[in-house]
């Protein structure tokens, strides 16, 4: 009897630990950052792509940038560490990828038919600006800007809500990506391996 009741005592330690264990285990996330990982990296002729952020959220309305299952900043720096490339080592020239901002703000907008339900608008805003400069100073540079709308019925559920918002990020980051390297092939073309853009003065 003593034996049987020690063996059940050290079933049950055991049970708990495994409960506990599984819950210590955290959660896949339900929404990732769009990478592209795929895409030919940028190519620079720099020794290294610094990636750095001025933008602080506020946490205060309209902004809601902080609610969102993937956040725009982060966003733009998984971009810039897919993208850039470093690949002239022995350079004196540095690069930096400098999100300004990065913020997405949210309205309400009242419907004047009382059938018809209220719609929350949504602007999501990211600006860079990518620079390169050498060990004299000299700097070349252009500033990128990208943004998105997005209107849904107020009463949306908060999954629905989150998963038009991913899309919304994901929209926007595939205009940025477009237009990033459009504006780093015609001005900073020079500082870009095997670059096919000619820029005329």
């Amino acid at each position: 009897m003593f034996k049987f009741c020690r063996a059940l005592i050290g079933a049950s330690l055991l049970f708990l630990t495994a409960c506990a264990s599984q819950k210590e285990v955290a959660e896949p996330r339900k929404y990732i950052e769009p990478r592209f990982t795929d895409e030919k990296p940028i190519e620079l002729l720099v020794n290294k792509v610094d990636i750095e952020s001025e933008f602080s959220p506020t946490f205060t309305k309209p902004y809601v940038e902080h609610l969102f299952p993937v956040s725009l900043e982060r966003a733009a720096r998984v971009w810039a560490t897919d993208r850039l490339k470093a690949v002239d080592y022995g350079a004196s020239r540095t690069a930096k990828f400098i999100i300004k901002d990065a913020s997405v703000t949210e309205q309400v907008e009242k419907s004047p038919d009382i059938f018809q339900k209220d719609r929350l608008k949504y602007h999501a805003s990211l600006s860079v600006i990518l620079k390169v400069i050498d060990q004299n100073g000299s700097m070349a540079q252009t500033s990128i800007d990208a943004w998105r709308e997005l209107g849904i019925p107020a009463d949306t559920s908060i999954d629905q809500k989150e998963k038009y918002w991913f899309e919304m990020i994901e929209q926007l980051m595939t205009d940025f990506d477009a237009k990033i390297e459009q504006d780093a092939q015609q001005y900073l073309n020079m500082y870009i391996k095997d670059s096919k853009s000619i820029l005329e003065y």
